[in-house]
């Protein structure tokens, strides 16, 4: 069966080769790169991200990946966001009282959690919705790994047509979302372990 072809979006944030080799393990032929002809052109887009929303997105901004990634979920072509490479999917990110604007792919924004650790870092249970695909095969109370300040939270405006996974950290936040060409994990696939070996291949049997 021939392999998927997944590029791993390089614009100078995220856990790239961490990420290729966990999609390799998952069944996809990976590369790495920054060209938007490729990323375009893929099967299946993962957009990583580590660190703050306004670096990830000027680093975005730096080699005009925006504009791709709307394309691509325009035209219906799966993209998988990870960490904050999920949270520059949604409208505004605010860090310290900065607003950034993210690419307004999901409706509404990123806030610090309130919570009295931050970073919430380590492994916890998501609590999917029924019909999910990401998690579909997994058993109940499922853990992955997080490492992470800042999150989206639950709305009825984010509900509206998409399965939200939740998770808890003192207050519920938004753990995963599958919105058609859009999915998309707060915590980190790629570091946790089989189950997100797992979810990487779920993904990977939904692209063309």
């Amino acid at each position: 069966m021939k392999r998927p072809s997944v590029v791993v979006l390089d614009y100078g944030s995220g856990n790239l080769r961490s990420a290729q080799r966990a999609l390799d393990r998952a069944g996809a032929d990976v590369t790495v790169t920054s060209s938007l002809v490729d990323a375009a052109n893929a099967d299946g887009l993962v957009v990583p991200g580590v660190g703050a929303f306004a670096a990830c997105m000027a680093g975005l901004d730096a080699i005009d990946a925006g504009p791709m990634i709307a394309a691509r979920v325009a035209d219906g072509r799966p993209v998988l966001g990870i960490c904050v490479g999920m949270q520059i999917l949604f409208e505004y990110g605010d860090e310290h009282g900065v607003v950034t604007k993210g690419l307004g792919l999901l409706p509404g924004g990123v806030t610090r959690l309130d919570a009295p650790v931050v970073p919430h870092m380590g492994w916890n249970v998501v609590h999917p919705p029924s019909g999910s695909v990401l998690f579909a095969g997994m058993p109940e109370q499922s853990r992955f790994y997080f490492v992470h300040s800042y999150a989206a939270h639950p709305s009825p405006a984010l509900a509206d047509g998409r399965r939200v996974t939740t998770s808890v950290h003192n207050v519920p936040f938004v753990a995963a979302i599958e919105a058609g060409p859009i999915m998309a994990t707060q915590f980190h696939p790629e570091k946790s372990g089989d189950l997100g070996c797992a979810l990487l291949r779920n993904w990977l049997a939904t692209l063309p």
